[in-house]
């Protein structure tokens, strides 16, 4: 990829729109675009100012292609940092297509994924991390997965991270220094500052990590399994939380087969909702490979509901009432027991068919017991406020930075690795030189994140994954 073309792309999305917008940046945008463009008022495109907006004529020889407007970036002052020229089309797919090849046809190449962005970052308009979070902000589908993004965009993260690192820096000088002097036997560094220092990065590293957590199914959508008997009400449930006829409602146990997915977005926070095939005792080959994939899928949720028919018509005739209900509890308590560690909601569904008197005795049996009727929309709002319950907004509430990029969480761990080293050599008293080897490779894993520290092939994997026209 060379850097030094001048290079040009659909900014807007592909197909037939209003309008649409190609985007021309490098050395020559200007030069390129001046002689195709003819301005209505007559103007020379490039004796006109940075940052204006100009209306004509995109001419092809003698042709006309559209009527544009044409946005003028000169200079650094750009989105790339290099000169721009943005071209506003009528969205005719035919449009878009014939400007881009005159463009190409006139010296412009055609621009590689993400390269826009990438130029931003090698002409130091915004660090690797503020780049990522370009393309997270574009695939933000929620308010909080769009409120970290703008937060890392605005290089919340990325100050935090150059800060500390700054820090260690300069205490790294002076141990440096220190070597330097090693026959006299001087001390540049304060270790108890440098102590102080290292504990604070230590529990800001920690927290940072912690926060990975919380922002990976932030950015990702909070999986959350329905599980149950057969013909409980998961597929109705589901279809009530979506507010639509997603899932098949039979009278028939065992209709579900396979897992169903859908998203939906509860206080801006992204929840995948999982309708899964009924446990049971089964002899159907098909049905026995959907009640598989259920506790494959129980075992990648974050949250689990448990539903089963508060009415125990899903349930053998013969059993006794306190017996159907010891059935319910013994179910509840293999789940609890194969997956300890997942938050689980117990739902008593069909309540609408109970007794008052009922629905009391049903709640002094099984304790943390939330009920509704999935059928006639009852109970399923509360649902929504208690699965928000499991998320931890109070960062977000409170505008701390939260991790969602594993490379940065990966590059932090190791960070921490290299800090808690230089801890142990603090508290040993270890000597200088061995000290600033893993001082070093701490400040090397604060790089990798801001991209002080990058190679070729690491710009390659992060920007391959934008949209062509960023």
């Amino acid at each position: 990829m060379n850097t030094q073309d001048t290079i040009v792309a659909l900014a807007s999305p592909a197909g037939a729109g209003a309008i649409a917008v190609i985007r021309v940046s490098g050395p020559d945008a200007i030069t390129i675009c001046t002689p195709l463009f003819k301005s209505k008022r007559g103007k020379d495109l490039s004796k006109q100012k940075t940052h204006t907006i100009h209306l004509g004529h995109i001419i092809d020889e003698q042709r006309v292609l559209d009527e544009v407007l044409v946005s003028l970036f000169k200079g650094t002052n750009s989105y790339t940092g290099e000169p721009t020229v943005e071209i506003s089309c009528h969205g005719s797919s035919y449009i878009q297509q014939e400007i881009i090849q005159l463009l190409l046809r006139k010296g412009c190449r055609a621009a590689q994924a993400g390269e826009f962005t990438l130029r931003s970052f090698i002409n130091g308009k915004m660090d690797l991390s503020q780049a990522e979070a370009v393309a997270d902000l574009i695939a933000s589908d929620n308010e909080a997965s769009h409120q970290i993004a703008m937060q890392q965009m605005r290089g919340g993260f990325s100050n935090e991270i150059a800060q500390l690192r700054q820090e260690l820096l300069n205490f790294a000088s002076l141990i440096e220094l220190e070597l330097d002097f090693s026959e006299e036997d001087v001390e540049f560094a304060d270790r108890t500052q440098f102590k102080e220092l290292v504990a604070r990065i230590t529990k800001v590293l920690k927290r940072l990590i912690d926060s990975f957590a919380t922002g990976n199914v932030i950015k990702n959508g909070i999986p959350v399994a329905i599980v149950g008997e057969p013909n409980v009400g998961k597929s109705t449930l589901l279809n009530a939380l979506l507010n639509e006829e997603r899932a098949i409602v039979s009278d028939i146990a065992g209709t579900t087969r396979d897992t169903i997915e859908d998203e939906l977005t509860i206080g801006g926070i992204g929840f995948r909702f999982i309708d899964t095939a009924g446990i049971r005792e089964t002899k159907d080959v098909i049905e026995g490979l959907g009640i598989q994939k259920t506790f494959e899928k129980i075992g990648q949720a974050q949250v689990v509901i448990y539903l089963f028919d508060a009415s125990l018509s899903a349930f053998q005739a013969s059993l006794s009432e306190g017996e159907k209900y010891q059935a319910i509890i013994i179910e509840i308590e293999k789940i609890k027991n194969q997956f300890p560690l997942k938050p689980l909601i117990i739902v008593a569904n069909k309540v609408d068919q109970l007794s008052e008197s009922e629905i009391k005795n049903l709640q002094s049996t099984i304790s943390n017991l939330h009920i509704l009727s999935a059928k006639k929309g009852m109970g399923v709002d509360a649902l929504k406020a208690k699965l928000l319950d499991f998320v931890n907004t109070g960062a977000l509430r409170n505008d701390e930075t939260i991790v969602t990029n594993s490379r940065h969480y990966d590059a932090l761990l190791k960070a921490l690795e290299e800090i808690e080293k230089v801890q142990y050599g603090l508290d040993t008293d270890l000597s200088g030189d061995l000290m600033a080897i893993d001082i070093r490779q701490a400040l090397y894993h604060f790089g990798e994140i801001t991209g002080q520290v990058t190679n070729d092939e690491l710009l390659g994997n992060i920007f391959a994954n934008f949209c062509i026209g960023k």
